[in-house]
């Protein structure tokens, strides 16, 4: 799997869309995941479950992570699954979706510039991640006070400023949609999804610290 991610070094989305046979949008508004399904095509993504990494049986999750080409600084916030807002007594750090997808990444770059037509982006050489103790911590904290607030019916004040590293933000297809989750004094309410996505800092740092992998 790492020798095909390596081998689309260089390679433009619009050429990897053809050989996998795989339209391309005009732009990514409506098909905000579409470079990711164009990259499980071709490395053969495992995963019919999304509670699972991609590559679930080696443990490995796929996240492509758009760049500025000339700063090297990450472009979007990078999602992870969805937030579990009922359903969720008993469960840990150690035993949730975001610390079992975020172990072990496969970090793929892509030209990330919205001036630049999406068939021109280019693939940039691939990066093995593994999740270290220090930036655990980090993750562990934000995701227990979100969880914390979750837990406690505190769901609706929830924003994005809340969480360091990570944080919750909106996940739906439109902005009418909902989901169960629990309100004030333990009452059943409607509300919108929530996912949790890792911040650009947070990311930006796994770049500094493997600059020589993440070239363009």
């Amino acid at each position: 799997m790492l020798e095909r991610a390596n081998s689309l070094f260089g390679y433009t989305l619009g050429e990897l869309s053809i050989y996998a046979k795989l339209e391309i949008p005009p732009n990514l508004k409506r098909d905000k995941g579409w470079i990711g399904i164009l990259l499980e095509r071709y490395l053969g993504a495992s995963a019919k479950n999304k509670s699972e990494p991609d590559f679930a049986s080696i443990g490995i999750e796929l996240k492509t992570i758009p760049i500025d080409n000339r700063s090297k600084i990450p472009l979007e916030t990078t999602f992870i699954c969805v937030a579990p807002l009922i359903g969720n007594s008993g469960v840990t750090w150690e035993t949730s979706y975001v610390r079992y997808k975020l172990s072990r990444v496969l970090w793929i770059p892509i030209e990330g510039q919205r001036t630049m037509p999406l068939a021109m982006r280019r693939i940039g050489a691939p990066l093995l991640w593994n999740l270290n103790s220090k930036e655990e911590l980090h993750l562990k904290s934000d995701w227990e006070e979100l969880m914390d607030l979750i837990v406690l019916g505190k769901v609706e004040t929830i924003t994005a400023h809340h969480g360091e590293m990570l944080h919750l933000r909106p996940k739906a297809s439109h902005g009418k949609s909902l989901t169960a989750a629990i309100g004030k004094f333990g009452k059943p309410i409607l509300t919108i999804p929530l996912g949790f996505y890792l911040r650009k800092k947070f990311t930006a740092k796994i770049i500094a610290r493997y600059y020589r992998y993440f070239l363009l």
